[in-house]
This record gives structure tokens, C-alpha cells and sequence, in this order.
């Protein structure tokens, strides 16, 4: 009876190694990047998100626009030289644009070059109908984006028609964003002409970029709300990344002279003057919120 017991224990653990292992195994994909494990993607993502419909007094003025930079890159390299396939998170993206497009603002969709967007759609919420409507109401312009240059050459500095800059999250925020010189320009003028800057998870990567040159990093002294490193670091033992990131976000601004309000990935946000910031994918829909209705109060 006992060598019984013993031989079906050892079965049941080597089957519940075996499930563990193959749940955790991140996707390989057909260019060769890898997308979050089975369990990751239960773990993280969500088939509707906590949207709800706010009855916004719609903005009737002039400064009716949101720059909205997206990335253009789909693979980011870990230190083992893995390839995490992702790009802007879907959520964190179109969470925010649903609140400040009920709110009565518009949106100019940009990428470092102009190519497509790119979105984590293993994340994409199939089953929350207003993110998807407003993904497709916006779907040619993720798909023929402007380039950074044309705003930094021309309309950006008609501070008179712009309420706000946008940067998503998502790991791919993290790939290029930060030394994109344009996306300096961009942030620098905002800050200078108050023009708010909203942000979210690994967007923050963004503010990176205004330290380009040598410049002072114009957020020093700001709360922020940012996506933990700790957390990055951790993903990995459940096939989330398929590897260590490369470099940290959230210590790093740390280091410039920012305060990170937050320690973990939840729905923390925090506005400090002209800057609105949420700490992760959870925090989407309250950033949404509190953009619109601070865009709201502050412009009319």
C-alpha cells in the first residue's frame, strides 16, 4: 500500500511539474520573439476591462488636441538576448483616449517615423465592446501614424490648439522612446508652454529622452506614478518577459530626482502640476478619469 501511495505522489508531482513548466514557457512567435506564457496571460490580462462610462460636460474650446506618441517597435532584447514581443500596451492606450475623447478632445496619433503602431494585442481585451470600438475608430490612423518630426517642425508649436501629450505604456515605450531626440522636443515644449503631459507604466520611459545632450531632466522634484522595476524582475519566473530587462525605468527616474508614489504594479495615479501619471494596465481607467476631468476644470 505504501510503495502504492509512493509511486502515485511521485506521478502527481512529476505531471504538476510538467503543467507548471509548460504553462510558464513564454510563446515563441514566428519571427522569433517570445509572447507571455499561458498562465501569464491568465495572470495579467483581462478579456473586459473596468471601464465605465463617465457623463463628461464636453470641451468646447480651442485647445481641443492630444499628440498621442505611440512606438513604432515590436521587440524589445532581455539581457539573455531574448526578444519580448510587445509593443503599446491596449489597454493603457485606448482606457485613457475613451475618457478624453467622451470629454471632448481629438487626438493626433504619432510614432518616432511614421510607421504603424504597434499594440500588445495578446493583451487586447476581445471582450469589452467600447475598447474595441474606439481601436477601430482610430485603426487607419494606427495604421499611417504622423512622424514626431512634423510636430516638432511645425504644428507643435501652436501651444493654442494642443491640451495635452500622451505616451501610453507598454515595454515597447521603452524601446527607442527614451532616446528619440524628437520626443525631447516634444516633452520640453509641453513643460514649457503648460501643456499637460499624461503617462502611464512604462510611458514614463518617455521623460528619459528629455535628458538627451546633457539637459536637466525637466521632472526633477516630481511625483510620478510608474510600472515597479521589482516587478519586472519577478515576471520572468512565470514566462511573463522571457528574460531580465536590460535596463530599469522606475529607478532610474528615481535617480534623476523623481519620486515613484507607488511600489507596486496597481491602480495608483498621481498628478503633480502639468504631469498625470499611472503605475500600471490597473490603473488605466482612474488615469482616464483624472485626465479628463482635469483637462476639464483646468481649460474651461
Amino acid at each position: 500500500m505504501k510503495k502504492k501511495i509512493i509511486v502515485g505522489l511521485a506521478s502527481f508531482l512529476i505531471l504538476a511539474f510538467i503543467a507548471i513548466y509548460v504553462t510558464t514557457r513564454p510563446k515563441l512567435e514566428p519571427d522569433g520573439s517570445y509572447s507571455p506564457s499561458t498562465l501569464a496571460l491568465k495572470l495579467a490580462t483581462v478579456s473586459k476591462t473596468d471601464y465605465e462610462v463617465v457623463p463628461y460636460t464636453k470641451y468646447q474650446g480651442s485647445k481641443s488636441k492630444i499628440l498621442v506618441i505611440f512606438t513604432e517597435q515590436k521587440n524589445i532584447e532581455m539581457q539573455n538576448g531574448k526578444l519580448f514581443s510587445t509593443g503599446n500596451h491596449p489597454i493603457e492606450s485606448l482606457l485613457p483616449m475613451l475618457h478624453l475623447k467622451n470629454a471632448g478632445f481629438d487626438f493626433e496619433i504619432a510614432t518616432p517615423t511614421g510607421k504603424p503602431v504597434v499594440f500588445e494585442m495578446w493583451a487586447f481585451p476581445q471582450e469589452d465592446d467600447a475598447v474595441k470600438a474606439i481601436y477601430e475608430e482610430y485603426k487607419s490612423s494606427f495604421e499611417s501614424p504622423k512622424k514626431l518630426a512634423d510636430f516638432t517642425d511645425t504644428s507643435i508649436i501652436d501651444a493654442a490648439s494642443y491640451a495635452a501629450v500622451f505616451v501610453p505604456g507598454g515595454h515597447g515605450a521603452m524601446i527607442g522612446i527614451p532616446e528619440d531626440r524628437n520626443v525631447g522636443k516634444i516633452l520640453n515644449w509641453a513643460h514649457q508652454n503648460d501643456v499637460f503631459t499624461i503617462s502611464i507604466c512604462h510611458g514614463p520611459g518617455s521623460f528619459l529622452a528629455t535628458t538627451l545632450d546633457g539637459q536637466k531632466f525637466i521632472y526633477e522634484g516630481y511625483k510620478m506614478a510608474v510600472f515597479p522595476d521589482a516587478i519586472d524582475k519577478q515576471t520572468p519566473m512565470i514566462g511573463y518577459l522571457p528574460g531580465q530587462m536590460t535596463r530599469g525605468l522606475s529607478e532610474k527616474l528615481k535617480s534623476l530626482g523623481a519620486t515613484i508614489v507607488n511600489t507596486a504594479s496597481d491602480n495608483t495615479i498621481c498628478i503633480d502640476r502639468k504631469l498625470i501619471t499611472g503605475a500600471s494596465p490597473l490603473a488605466s481607467n482612474e488615469l482616464g478619469k483624472l485626465a479628463a476631468n482635469t483637462l476639464l476644470k483646468e481649460l474651461k
